[in-house]
Order: C-alpha cells, then sequence, then structure tokens
C-alpha cells in the first residue's frame, strides 16, 4: 500500500523550487498558476531569499504548488492513501480530487494572507522539542502556556506560543527533552492565536464545490479517514486553530497496511518521521527532479504488487 504525503511550512528553502522549473511544462504551469492566485510563485520558489519565503502569506502557496507540480513529475500516481502536514492537508485534498489545483491554490492563498494576519496580532512563533515523554511534554508546555500545537510522533512535539513563552520554555525545558529547535514559520499556527483566520477561511472555502476523495484521505486532525469532500473542505478550515495529530496519521497508515511512503517536495521531514515510525515501510523523499526516477520504480513497484 503506497501512502502520498505532503510536507508543511518550514520545509521550504531558498531556490528549492528552481530545478523542477526545468521540466518540460512546469515553468509554464507555476506561471499560470502565479496568474490566477496573484503571487509570483517562480520569483519566490527561486531568487527570493530565507526571510521573503518564510512570510506566511508566501510560503503556504509556494508549499502547496511544489508538491503539486512534484507529484505530476511522477505521472499518473496510484497512491492508495494520502494526506498532509498542516497546510500539506491542501495538497493533499487536491492528490484526492476533493479540489483541483487552482481551488487549491485559491484556497491556500487566502489561508496563507488569513493567518499572516492573525499571526501580526500578537508576536508569536513555534519551536520543536527533540526526544523526551510525549506526556511529559504535553503537561509541561501547558505549565508554561504554549500548546502541543504539533504531536508528531517519533519523539517530536512541537510547541507554539507567545516569544516570551518560547523564551521560557528555553530556560525550562521538559524532562528528557534533548533539545529547542525555533522553526522558521511566522506564527503560532494551530493554536488559539488564529481564530481570526479561521473565519476568514471559513468565508472563503464557500464558493468550492469540493467532490468526495477519489482515493483514503487522512485527517490530520484526528488521523481518521474522511470520505466525504464537504468534511474535508471543513476540516481544512478547523485545523488552522486545531493541533496537528501527525503521529495520529501515522498509526493509520500502520492500520491500513501501508508498505511505502513519498513525501513530495519539499521531501524529507514526514519521511524522516516516517523511517522511525513505521520500521519496515519504505520511504522516499522528493527533493530534486534526480529522485523522480526512484520514485517511479517504487510506484512501478506497488502497481504490479
Amino acid at each position: 500500500m503506497l501512502v502520498l504525503v505532503a510536507p508543511g511550512q518550514g520545509a521550504q528553502t531558498p531556490g528549492f523550487l528552481t530545478p523542477w522549473l526545468e521540466l518540460p511544462g512546469a515553468a509554464d504551469r507555476v506561471a499560470a498558476w502565479s496568474d490566477a492566485i496573484g503571487l509570483d510563485l517562480v520569483h519566490y520558489g527561486t531568487q527570493a531569499d530565507t526571510d521573503a519565503i518564510r512570510d506566511t502569506a508566501v510560503a503556504q502557496p509556494l508549499l502547496v504548488a511544489a508538491g503539486l507540480l512534484s507529484a505530476a513529475a511522477l505521472g499518473d500516481t496510484v497512491a492508495d492513501v494520502v494526506a498532509g502536514h498542516s497546510v500539506g492537508e491542501i495538497t493533499a485534498a487536491a492528490f484526492a480530487g476533493v479540489l483541483d489545483d487552482v481551488a487549491a491554490l485559491t484556497l491556500v492563498r487566502r489561508r496563507g494572507l488569513a493567518m499572516a494576519e492573525a499571526a501580526a496580532i500578537t508576536e508569536t512563533g513555534m519551536s520543536a522539542l527533540l526526544g523526551g515523554d510525549p506526556d511529559v511534554s504535553t503537561a509541561h508546555l501547558r505549565k508554561l502556556g504554549l500548546t502541543p500545537a504539533n504531536v508528531n510522533g517519533a519523539g517530536q512535539i512541537v510547541a507554539a506560543g507567545t516569544m516570551e513563552q518560547l523564551a521560557a520554555l528555553n530556560e525550562d525545558m521538559p524532562e528528557g527533552v534533548r533539545k529547542v529547535i525555533p522553526l522558521k514559520v511566522a506564527g503560532a499556527f494551530h493554536t488559539h492565536h488564529m481564530g481570526p483566520a479561521v473565519e476568514k477561511l471559513a468565508e472563503a472555502t464557500k464558493s468550492l464545490s469540493p467532490s468526495d476523495p477519489k482515493v483514503t484521505y487522512v485527517s490530520n486532525k484526528d488521523g481518521r479517514a474522511v470520505h466525504s469532500g464537504g468534511e474535508v473542505v471543513e476540516r481544512l478550515v478547523g485545523q488552522v486553530a486545531n493541533p496537528v495529530r501527525w503521529d495520529l496519521c501515522m498509526e493509520t497508515f500502520k492500520e491500513l497496511g501501508a508498505t511505502a511512503l513519498i513525501e513530495v517536495c519539499p521531501g524529507g521531514t514526514l519521511t524522516g518521521l516516517a523511517r522511525r515510525a513505521l520500521p519496515g515501510v519504505k520511504t522516499l523523499a522528493l527533493k530534486t527532479p534526480d529522485d523522480l526516477d526512484a520514485a517511479r520504480e517504487l510506484i512501478a513497484e506497488h502497481a504490479s504488487a
């Protein structure tokens, strides 16, 4: 069983889209998407610096575009299961046929703008905790007023809150935590700080006409498979202010009998988690077009099986 996953914000790096635009038709496709959403994805994916692509309103559409472009380069990918981490859920919704590419990019553009506006109200951020017991860490974070915004499994939790709360965490780490790493994001996503963005995103989805998923779509709200297009969109709205439970998604992959997992561009984060949490499952991250042949071989292997 093949799982196709899409990473969330923080996976982007300067120039990461450059080699992908050299593929036949890729530059034209991204240029058309840029016109459709009013954002120069080519510029931000090839020339912009770290600070520019850290901007939530830029990073989110850029990540979805990269995921769609790299998946299209695989050809007719027959994934059995799809899922995405945070904003990657919009990419996954396109993989599943719930939204077409332009609808997905239009929605993520509005999501990014709404979340950037919400983040500007209070200076907030997110930090990853490496190591430690999840229950112990979660209790400690709540004591500091922080939210366990991403429970990623494989010993990783991401805390979110004000910069003062995150500074306190650096001085008072939970027992067993080896390191606290600030993330390249511009707000406390998946917390109550994003409440204003939920209302705007809900309004933005009223014009959508979602289709039911054509493959198994796993939601990172609770790791449950969702079979209604309307419910997928409803969850995309709510997850902006709700914690990401990637640990539960990986449990579902295991229960469904996953044997391989491919992470679309800019891959690496989710395959790293899968290697630790899903032993025996083959993993492959699409970082550059050089990874495409290996990914196609893996897809063919599962198609024949």
